[in-house]
């Protein structure tokens, strides 16, 4: 299971990342891993007891038998102390931002990779946008040579 938010890839130009744990339940568990989860509109808050993530939609797994589910929740970050603090000090003096990049597994748990960001500027996007379809037509070129 390796679940991904593309579109942070494309808006925002990655500083620095980690890794932190996240309060699901056992159903979340088996949707995330049956492929439920969609990051459109996510984004990770700091309050001072803590780190949240907000619109991480989780889609209700089919097989449990939970009234009232909410699938946008709000779900805690399981971070330390010192990493908060550290993340908050990168955020004020550079004025960065915290996004989610990616869910994924490790051993049995279930982490999200957070990252400080910078936006992207309207140019820079449309650089890259330039570039992936040269590679395209380049690589189409290539393979209707042979």
């Amino acid at each position: 299971m390796n679940v991904q938010n593309k579109k942070a890839y494309f808006d925002y130009e990655v500083i620095e990342s980690f890794e932190a744990g996240i309060e699901l339940t056992g159903a979340e568990v088996k949707s995330i891993r049956a492929g439920g989860a969609n990051f459109a509109g996510a984004r990770v808050l700091l309050k001072e007891d803590g780190a949240y993530l907000v619109g991480l939609n989780i889609q209700q797994y089919k097989f449990a038998n939970m009234e009232n589910y909410d699938p946008d929740r709000t779900r805690r970050l399981l971070l330390h102390h010192k990493e908060i603090l550290e993340i908050q000090t990168k955020m004020r003096s550079a004025g960065l931002t915290l996004v989610p990049l990616k869910l994924y597994n490790k051993a049995s748990l279930v982490k999200v990779q957070i990252a400080l960001v910078r936006g992207k500027k309207k140019f820079e996007k449309r650089e890259l946008i330039k570039k992936r379809d040269s590679h395209l037509a380049l690589a189409r070129r290539l393979k209707t040579n042979r």
